[in-house]
């Protein structure tokens, strides 16, 4: 395993900026998310709003990715390419997913969006996933291990009936879009690395109503589904080690106290 970079304050700040930049796209995002839309044309906007802050998408090229941002609805676990295609209708359930360079540093945030009413299976689903992350990230502070992040989502996840995607994790981020850890969302106890000050990383659960597998599109090698078909939600924050606990660095809502 490579080093995990601990960041100095002026990266922070350049990383923390960034990443309130990511979490603003998702809420200007949000008012487009609605029935007969497509996705292609939420991605757009998204691109034209991270521009128009003097940022730029860091999915577009990236690995041959072809869009600004990730729009993955219903059973697609993460990936999800926004297409023309791909119109949203009543009871959809979608993550939206934005990582922005600002200055050259990256924020990253993903979040779930429903359309119209949904049905309760859906709405519970969201919610558990929703706890899930915030439990990962009570678990963010100096001395503790990366493994505990995983082992406490999976444990109340699979308690609550679901299963956690582990194909797909979470990662350090801000001076580069993919840096060491890998942070698992499924792990044993006091396993992985200790976290210390200045690490900053994502969380971000991926929860399945049935089997945890991932299936990859064979045509564009990018859309991840539930091997089922079952319905799959997401969240995702960018998050800081302090001296003392952690900051939420994509919360621009103030769920979350400085610790």
């Amino acid at each position: 395993m490579g080093k995990i970079i601990i960041k100095t304050p002026e990266q922070i700040e350049g990383i923390r900026q960034s990443a309130k930049l990511a979490a603003k796209a998702l809420d200007f995002a949000e008012q487009y998310v609605k029935e007969g839309v497509n996705t292609e044309y939420i991605d757009d906007k998204v691109e034209e709003f991270i521009r128009s802050h003097g940022a730029i998408p860091a999915t577009k090229g990236y690995n041959g990715y072809p869009k600004s941002s990730c729009i993955s609805l219903n059973n697609v676990i993460c990936h999800g390419i926004p297409s023309k295609q791909t119109v949203l209708k009543q009871g959809d359930i979608l993550n939206i997913d934005v990582t922005t360079i600002l200055n050259g540093y990256y924020g990253d945030t993903s979040r779930m969006f429903t359309v119209g009413e949904v049905s309760k299976e859906a709405e519970d689903l969201i919610d558990i996933t929703g706890h899930c992350l915030d439990l990962g990230i009570e678990q963010v502070k100096p001395g503790n291990r990366f493994g505990n992040i995983g082992f406490v989502i999976q444990r109340y996840a699979k308690a609550q009936g679901y299963s956690v995607v582990y194909e797909f994790c979470g990662h350090g981020v801000g001076v580069d879009f993919h840096e060491e850890p890998q942070v698992d969302h499924a792990s044993r106890r006091n396993t992985g690395p200790e976290m210390k000050p200045g690490m900053i990383f994502t969380i971000e659960p991926m929860i399945n109503q049935g089997k945890p597998k991932a299936v990859i599109d064979k045509n564009d090698g990018w859309t991840a589904r539930t091997i089922d078909n079952k319905l799959s939600a997401q969240f995702e924050h960018t998050v800081l080690v302090t001296a003392t606990g952690c900051e939420v660095l994509t919360d621009i809502h103030n769920d979350y106290p400085i610790t």
